[in-house]
């Protein structure tokens, strides 16, 4: 078969089983992501991507969520420990302390082998935002978000670690945790589309993003990644024209088999499924649903990793990027 499968999936523990990298080897996912249950030791993590890429034969991207708070897959003691977004987001430091944050932790992940971060989140946080996702939003309003998240992807960029734009085309109404049940919207077209909707078209240069599992009342009655008129409305309406992959596949706000969420998303119009547990039987179904990227997801995932060749890591080292980092919020407090 031609081109890479159009899926990304995640290992099951902190090292392959031979069956995963004969899995692996067969399948040729696009990416892979990894998960609190992949990480110990430095070491460990380079063995591990390093594992991955022999795998499929090539220099596979390797993504994370490594958005500091509670979605922080590596931590201490090796990895440093970062605030929720929200709780920096009215730093007086900001824009420019989430550019730095984002250059030190995007170090983190290059020395490890990791070169993807799903990062930022664009959804703009309200007073009723389910607390599974308000503290790892950038801000409350629209133009505090973009600014934000500006800083994230530039100091990510900077360090030569992608980006991924997320939750479109805008999770920040959501009044439910989409790991366990479908969040609904009710607000009007024209409300989303001056605030939500218009963070993501800020962003819609962008090479990698991803949907959220969120239904719009007043757009159709399906999931944002099921559904083909909110994916025509972030190709058209938002313009986004990068590689555009599921949230993960898995989670309880979708109905159906893994199979039946797999094929639908991909007859919807995502290019990519991401599915993250680590179970093979699921993973398999992703598998034989989802195939091989199409000749438009194709070039928009070559696309990608040509922005992403030409970035190489910047000059100043992980300690004295912390110092700085350390020294102007110390300034700051006095």
């Amino acid at each position: 078969m031609n081109g890479q499968g159009a899926c990304i999936l995640a290992p099951a523990a902190t090292n392959l089983s031979p069956g995963e990298v004969a899995f692996f080897r067969q399948a040729d996912p696009w990416g892979f992501i990894l998960f609190a249950r992949n990480i110990d030791t430095p070491d460990q993590v380079r063995a591990l991507t390093a594992s991955l890429r022999e795998a499929v034969g090539r220099d596979a991207p390797i993504f994370i969520d490594q958005e500091g708070g509670r979605v922080q897959r590596m931590g201490p003691p090796h990895w440093r420990q970062w605030l929720p977004p929200l709780e920096e987001a009215n730093s007086p430091l900001a824009p420019a302390s989430f550019y730095y944050r984002a250059k030190i932790i995007a170090q983190e992940l290059r020395a490890v082998g990791i070169n993807a971060n799903c990062v930022p989140c664009l959804d703009v946080a309200t007073p009723k935002t389910h607390p599974f996702l308000r503290n790892r939003c950038l801000g409350t309003t629209a133009d505090q978000v973009a600014q934000n998240a500006q800083g994230v992807i530039d100091g990510s960029l900077s360090e030569g670690v992608m980006p991924v734009i997320k939750h479109m085309p805008g999770h920040g109404r959501s009044l439910a945790d989409s790991h366990n049940e479908v969040p609904r919207v009710c607000a009007d077209r024209a409300t989303l589309g001056a605030s939500d909707f218009a963070v993501c078209r800020k962003f819609a240069h962008m090479r990698l993003g991803m949907t959220g599992h969120i239904i719009f009342d007043a757009i159709d009655p399906r999931p944002a990644t099921l559904s083909p008129v909110l994916i025509d409305l972030i190709r058209q309406d938002i313009g986004f024209d990068g590689l555009l992959m599921t949230d993960d596949i898995s989670m309880g706000a979708l109905s159906g088999s893994i199979a039946q969420r797999s094929t639908a998303a991909i007859a919807a119009g995502c290019d990519l499924v991401l599915h993250c547990n680590g179970e093979m039987a699921e993973m398999e179904a992703v598998v034989a649903a989802t195939g091989r990227l199409t000749d438009a997801g194709q070039t928009r995932a070559d696309a990608a990793l040509a922005a992403w060749n030409h970035v190489a890591p910047g000059d100043i080292d992980t300690a004295s990027l912390v110092a700085m980092y350390e020294q102007s919020v110390k300034e700051n407090d006095a």
